[in-house]
């Protein structure tokens, strides 16, 4: 009688403990691959679970972010719940809505960003659905560039920031990073944001800047204080600019000394 009891007790244990195992987690792992000087801040978005027949007011204001504020914190990795209660409502992730931020330095801080998304689907064609590695996750590629142009009088240096699919590495879209994946693919696994910067900056509005073999000139237009300074209003004739940390200049990204 005592040996049975046991085998009983043996079997319950292990009934529980692949109960447990098999039991999958309510987490996954953003994770930013990013250059120097760059950073991301990320909000998850949620949505009732399928079925869920509940109303829910003011709940984005619930949503969680990462890295806000920046840059005084900041981790590359997320870890990001996939299913919450918000409200008394069951809720499901959706969406991951990414701000790719980045810097450049001279006397005073500059700072440009641009966005990236992570899509969320409880149904999903597979041309569209992302392939998750069952040790690794998934990495998804981006390129971002920086885009110069001069603002005010003095012609001073600023830059936008332009991020897009890394087509060269194997994304097939023209637009900005972007990853999309079933809900159910998610448990325990990491999400690799993988974004290279180019090699070549290039102006934000072509029309100002002569090419060069050693750079960029900036149009003189109608003189430093016309706005828009297109090359085309007075051809050959070029005006220095401020670079951010105060030199005076040129020729861009290069700096020859004003003359």
């Amino acid at each position: 009688m005592k040996r049975s009891i046991l085998k009983c007790g043996v079997l319950v244990g292990l009934i529980a403990v692949v109960g447990c195992a098999e039991e999958k987690p309510n987490t996954f792992k953003l994770v930013g691959e990013l250059p120097p000087d760059f950073a991301y801040e990320a909000v998850a978005l949620y949505e009732p679970e399928p079925g869920t027949k509940c109303e829910v007011s003011e709940w984005s204001r619930t949503m969680p972010s990462f890295n806000r504020p920046w840059p005084t914190e900041y981790n590359p990795t997320s870890v990001i719940e996939i299913r919450k209660t918000i409200k008394d409502c069951r809720m499901v992730i959706r969406h991951i809505r990414i701000r790719i931020m980045a810097t450049y330095r001279g006397d005073f801080y500059q700072e440009a960003e641009d966005r990236a998304d992570v899509g969320i689907y409880t149904k999903l064609d597979d041309k569209y659905k992302r392939v998750m590695n069952a040790e690794d996750g998934d990495t998804f590629y981006g390129e971002c560039q920086w885009q110069f142009y001069t603002k005010g009088p003095n012609r001073v240096i600023a830059k936008l920031l332009l991020c897009k699919t890394d087509n060269e590495r194997g994304e097939l879209s023209a637009r900005s990073p972007f990853g999309a994946y079933l809900v159910d693919q998610l448990p325990g696994k990491t999400i690799r944001m993988n974004i290279r910067l180019a090699d070549e900056e290039r102006p934000f509005i072509k029309m100002d800047w002569e090419k060069f073999p050693n750079g960029w000139k900036r149009c003189l237009g109608d003189g430093p204080h016309d706005v828009d300074g297109f090359c085309d209003d007075n051809p050959g004739k070029f005006s220095n600019f401020k670079m951010p940390d105060g030199r005076i200049c040129n020729i861009y990204p290069g700096c020859e000394a004003a003359n």
